[in-house]
């Protein structure tokens, strides 16, 4: 009886869910798999593939493109096809040009949209973020930057004006600027009105001159400055065809950079008197010149190990350099924080030590010298692995670093928008906290 009962249930609950299924109110397929296979996840609402919407503001050119032509017109609009190239090839001025590749990314109409992190949409309200392209950096590298400089108020009426104009913005106002991307990569870009802009999604290189109230990691993005040496695109082989970067490379660590820096920067005049004079370490003060960084590419290249103490900030475009150059840095600086670091490990192909290990006397070159070579081999083939990520071009490629930036920034628009709705709606802001 029981048993007849039983069966007739089956049947029923059989029959309900065959007829679900052929009225398409039930997709089996992501909540089944293969014998054997992980199931997905079932009710997922994943954007894997599709790129971020970005909305660029139309500024006047003396935000941007100006800095660099001054003849520019503010008539003609621009577009792929007579966006001016970046007009310093090397040293600080290319260092900080993330606002500008960021900028031509957005203009770049070519190419397999599937393989771009981020596309321009010219309806605002078809975006997930809006690009304010001020660059920032180069303002403040233009007009002042030695601080002190009559010039220097160029810089701030500039962002004076733009805040008025963001602020006029409907867009602006809407979400409170946590939707709009800024690039600030150098240490004092945007320095007069940071607080304004302080919900904005930020590109940073490093938080080392920001309270947490402006920049932190929850909602800014880490990005690599542009290195300043060549890319190294060829490796040593010897004779006997057999690639053996590691006996080609004959100098154990070099660094070659400014020793007096400000806060934990001052590591650098410390570190010179312990590592200086060693036969097999390369240690010399040097200024970014066009020849210095020359010298500086083919000593990466012929190094082992390449040293990243903090400079002014927890940060420097030394480690950059070296990534490109396939030389493993040795990182030293307590309080760094580093690009694509979710989807990159850098302990693969990098050696930290905390500033204390470094001031230790022979520490750091014990440690180097007795390294194993096949842990630098590897080590050294994830490097190469990972430096295109490192590269800003024009157009973009394929997971390089100006699509690699896009891609977090995408990363961050779920939590702007968790902002944004709760911001709408609520009448006591983070009653919660």
């Amino acid at each position: 009886m029981y048993g007849k009962t039983i069966s007739i249930i089956v049947l029923f609950a059989f029959l309900i869910a065959s007829y679900s299924i052929y009225m398409g109110t039930i997709d089996p397929t992501p909540c089944f798999s293969q014998l054997g296979k992980p199931s997905p996840p079932c009710n997922t609402t994943s954007t894997k593939g599709q790129p971020l919407r970005v909305f660029m503001y139309d500024l006047p050119r003396k935000f941007n493109l100006a800095m660099m032509h001054p003849n520019i017109s503010d008539v003609e609009p621009i577009t792929a096809e007579n966006l001016p190239s970046w007009h310093q090839t090397s040293g600080v001025g290319r260092q900080h040009s993330v606002e500008y590749w960021l900028m031509a990314s957005l203009l770049n109409n070519g190419g397999d949209e599937e393989e771009k992190e981020a596309v321009r949409v010219l309806d605002p309200e078809l975006a997930d973020a809006f690009y304010v392209p001020f660059f920032s950096s180069l303002s403040f590298n233009t007009h002042g930057k030695n601080m002190t400089d009559p010039d220097t108020e160029l810089d701030r009426l500039l962002q004076v004006e733009l805040i008025e104009y963001l602020e006029n913005s409907k867009y602006w106002q809407r979400s409170g600027g946590r939707d709009h991307v800024i690039p600030m990569t150098h240490p004092n870009a945007f320095r007069f009105l940071r607080q304004q802009v302080n919900a904005s999604i930020l590109i940073l290189v490093d938080f080392g001159r920001y309270p947490k109230e402006i920049a932190n990691l929850d909602k800014d993005v880490v990005s690599p400055y542009v290195h300043v040496v060549e890319s190294f695109t060829e490796d040593v082989v010897v004779d006997d065809g057999a690639l053996d970067p590691f006996e080609a490379r004959s100098t154990l660590l070099y660094f070659r950079g400014n020793t007096v820096r400000k806060a934990d920067g001052k590591i650098r005049i410390r570190l010179e008197k312990l590592l200086a004079g060693n036969s097999d370490v390369h240690y010399v003060k040097s200024i970014p010149t066009t020849q210095n960084i020359k010298v500086s590419t083919e000593g990466m290249r012929s190094s082992k190990f390449c040293l990243h103490p903090a400079g002014d900030t927890p940060s420097s475009c030394r480690l950059f350099d070296a990534i490109v150059s396939h030389c493993i840095p040795v990182i030293i600086s307590d309080k760094i924080e580093l690009p694509f670091e979710d989807e990159i490990d850098y302990s693969e192909f990098s050696v930290f030590f905390s500033a204390n290990e470094a001031l230790e006397p022979g520490f750091i070159l014990s440690n180097l010298r007795q390294f194993p070579k096949e842990k630098w081999l590897k080590m050294w083939e994830r490097l190469k692995n990972v430096s295109h990520h490192f590269e800003f071009q024009y157009p973009p490629k394929r997971e390089d670093a100006v699509n690699m930036l896009w891609r977090q920034v995408k990363h961050k628009i779920p939590d702007v928008k968790l902002a944004v709705h709760r911001h709408r709606r609520l009448k006591v802001p983070d009653w919660w906290l």
